[in-house]
């Protein structure tokens, strides 16, 4: 299923596939007919026709394996591509094809800049990827909730320091777009996601690790 909205110079396509509700986004932008992707989730013959043999680069959220299930796809279908990735991780399956990339940076996709937020505690080398006033979180901040910290590699101060440090002192309306469709809707503003969500309601960071320890106590699989 591909769903395209516009937000400001921009076109995003959600692809909704993979393991467990993935998401990869298509982003266009009116200068060139280059596309730009968010995460290898969804396999390369799930993504519009016109669009997967036109993709510039590859912004990676993380480097869990759902993330990145499809990259060798996307490559095949794309040689020259660029892969942005966290310049610490420790994932490096196609070392000559990653640009490497920090908290803070800027990236410029045609003549917009993107810039980059480092955001662990999910997972380490966790980032997501501001696009003028939207957002692309992976598994940092869901729509409803913020992500895990049960796996290797997770934890929960860490995020609590990332999200609300870095994703919640962002302006009030900028729009989120998550790595899985887990939510009520598929984006929302930070806004609104304060208001739904609990987790993102914590007085301080003691208060959050509680509600994450209250949530998993509760949690449906």
């Amino acid at each position: 299923m591909v769903n395209t909205i516009q937000k400001g110079p921009f076109t995003f396509h959600s692809i909704i596939g993979g393991y467990d509700k993935n998401i990869t986004y298509l982003i266009q932008t009116p200068e060139t007919e280059k596309v730009w992707a968010v995460d290898a989730s969804v396999s390369i013959r799930g993504l519009p026709c016109e669009l997967k043999n036109r993709i510039a680069g590859i912004f990676i959220t993380h480097t869990h394996g759902d993330h990145v299930a499809y990259l060798d796809q996307f490559i095949s279908e794309n040689p020259e591509i660029d892969i942005y990735l966290f310049e610490g991780s420790s994932y490096k399956r196609f070392d000559k094809k990653f640009t490497s990339i920090s908290d803070g940076d800027i990236i410029n996709i045609d003549q917009f800049p993107v810039k980059v937020l480092h955001t662990p505690g999910h997972y380490p080398d966790s980032c997501c990827f501001l696009f003028n006033d939207s957002l692309f979180t992976g598994d940092t901040v869901f729509i409803g909730r913020t992500g895990r910290t049960i796996s290797a590699g997770s934890n929960v101060r860490t995020l609590y320091r990332s999200i609300y440090k870095k994703v919640l002192t962002l302006p009030q309306d900028i729009t989120l777009f998550p790595g899985h469709d887990y939510g009520p809707k598929p984006y929302c503003s930070i806004e609104e996601n304060i208001k739904m969500s609990p987790l993102l309601q914590a007085e301080d960071e003691d208060d959050f690790v509680f509600r994450m320890e209250e949530y998993e106590h509760s949690r449906i699989p």
